[in-house]
């Protein structure tokens, strides 16, 4: 061979192998909390042109999940499988709305209490029996159930007239639930709510299988008979996988495999190297894919979140039983500077509860400002001044190191108040269940949109009387305002009362909130289908993989 010949298979080599590295850099997604991947055909090129097509396997990152009961989920980990295995009379789309699932159609009464629901006649579970309204009735009372304990079940299902003499071992029954027939269910709520059906959205109204259950105990949720647009056929620490429910009542998915994977490696450099194919863009990231020049730049998705990470403060625990201490603490933390340098836009500054992005959000409300002054006052005021007791902040997580969020409140917190704080880290389950029995003093965590309505984030975890209150917050006045909105028909007024009350908790800071999200997200180009959302609904049986063309 001529040495003409040898440079120019030299020239050749080096070209592809340079094609190859832009190939194994050039693609990339992001969502809260997992990154996905899906298998292409062999030898095919994802950068053709393609056209959509049934099968395939969608790789994800995932997390492990506390729970697959749709009556115990209370985190957007579980949450993000149980809306996939399961479904309930109604749902969200990807704009957020509530549309038909299980319930073809519905109607309201005159008064505004009573939905009677009609139900799909081809709905099953995956197993093929058939789904009825008593299968309904026998779920939302399991999950409102005295035995069952569920820290959520009363908080979502409790505008039903008879949930809290049932969940208190009162009744047999839940009295506003009948079935008129197999597929028809009357459920009667205790007073007109403009927010009712989409608080059915939640899984806590999801359908299981009474059957099952009975048969099988506390093991049936290893492979529960669901009713949605998957099926589990995997769960372990390293991958959870999905395939596709052949008996699903909808539209069926396109895809026949959805594979999380919960280890191996950091996520975004798993998307570079073709191994996941949807992920979360991190702040230590973000510049690098906002730039231009950057082959990511062309994949990325933004859309602001309907979340709120925040401090709470144990109201009922020293110090912040002192409310110049829960001030102080807020005024000391510059909001502004953790969102556009800690997190690097990733997120925005909290001025108050309410994502910006949330219907009824008040653009009006200031908050309690940025004031290191003004907060070394306070705290001097306050009767816990020069007998501080220790302060420990507890946080999720198993890592043993600190997140930037929390090191920079930390920092804070010491070169402002001269406050050293504690810190403990624990294990994700374990924190949520600590979180409902009022353990912590003051802990750092979020909260993510159930429902685009104020009302799952202000008299949730506000109202005085609900489980989701964490913080042991209790405001009479702020009680009736809510109370009054629960049943406030006039949309407006409605607001203004949500308004009033958010105010007054931002005041008093049982909460320090801190950041609303925006999450950037890395799809590769043959992923189709995928649409931003704000908030967690069925997206996968939207997904689709495109076949290429050259």
């Amino acid at each position: 061979m001529s040495k003409k010949t040898w440079l120019i298979l030299i020239l050749v080599l080096v070209c592809l192998c340079m094609l190859g590295g832009l190939c194994a850099t050039a693609t990339y997604l992001g969502w809260t909390h997992f990154t996905f991947r899906v298998t292409t055909p062999s030898g095919v090129s994802s950068r053709a042109t393609s056209t959509p097509r049934s099968g395939g396997t969608l790789r994800l990152y995932g997390g492990l999940p506390p729970t697959l009961d749709p009556a115990l989920v209370q985190d957007s980990t579980s949450a993000e499988y149980v809306v996939h295995l399961f479904s309930g009379l109604v749902t969200l789309n990807s704009d957020l709305e509530v549309v038909p699932d299980i319930a073809e159609r519905w109607e309201i009464s005159p008064d505004g209490r009573t939905y009677t629901f009609h139900l799909l006649p081809e709905a099953t579970f995956a197993d093929g029996r058939p789904i009825t309204a008593e299968d309904f009735i026998y779920s939302f009372e399991r999950a409102c159930s005295p035995k069952l304990q569920s820290p959520v079940g009363e908080a979502y299902l409790g505008d039903i007239v008879g949930v809290s003499a049932f969940a208190a071992g009162q009744a047999e029954h839940i009295a506003g639930l009948k079935a008129l027939d197999a597929h028809t269910l009357q459920v009667t709520i205790d007073a007109p709510k403009a927010y009712f059906l989409a608080k059915l959205t939640y899984s806590t109204a999801f359908v299981v299988d009474r059957v099952q259950i009975e048969q099988q105990g506390s093991t049936w949720t290893r492979k529960p008979n669901g009713s949605g647009p998957f099926v589990l056929e995997t769960l372990s620490r390293e991958r959870i996988a999905l395939t596709r429910n052949e008996r699903y009542y909808g539209r069926k998915p396109a895809l026949e495999r959805v594979e999380y994977v919960l280890s191996g490696g950091m996520p975004i450099t798993m998307y570079e190297n073709d191994q996941l194919d949807m992920v979360e863009v991190p702040p230590s990231e973000i510049e690098r894919v906002l730039d231009p020049e950057n082959p990511l730049y062309a994949e990325h998705h933004m859309v602001p979140e309907l979340s709120v990470q925040y401090l709470g403060l144990n109201v009922a625990q020293p110090p912040f039983d002192d409310l110049a201490v829960r001030q102080a603490l807020a005024q000391a933390i510059d909001k502004e500077k953790l969102a556009t340098l800690v997190l690097k836009g990733t997120a925005t500054a909290a001025k108050g509860i309410l994502p910006p992005a949330l219907p009824g959000y008040d653009p009006e409300l200031a908050g309690l400002p940025y004031d290191p002054e003004n907060a070394r006052k306070l705290l001097a005021s306050s009767r816990y001044a020069g007998q501080m007791p220790p302060i420990v902040l507890t946080v999720s997580g198993t890592s043993g190191h600190m997140d930037v969020t929390t090191r920079a409140v930390l920092s804070m917190l010491q070169e402002n108040l001269g406050l050293e704080l504690t810190v403990e880290q624990v294990a994700w389950e374990d924190f949520l269940r600590d979180l409902n029995e009022r353990r912590y003093q003051l802990f750092l965590t979020g909260w993510i949109a159930d429902y685009p309505d104020p009302q799952n984030f202000l008299d949730l975890l506000f109202h005085s009387t609900s489980s989701q209150n964490h913080t042991g917050y209790r405001n009479s006045q702020v009680d009736q305002w809510l109370e009054q909105a629960r049943v406030e028909s006039d949309p407006a007024r409605r607001m203004a009362l949500y308004h009033q009350a958010e105010r007054v908790i931002v005041s008093e800071a049982p909460w320090i909130p801190l950041t609303h999200g925006v999450s950037y997200t890395l799809v590769k180009p043959y992923v189709q289908g995928y649409r931003t959302s704000a908030a967690i609904y069925p997206w996968l049986k939207e997904i689709s993989i495109a076949t290429t063309e050259d």
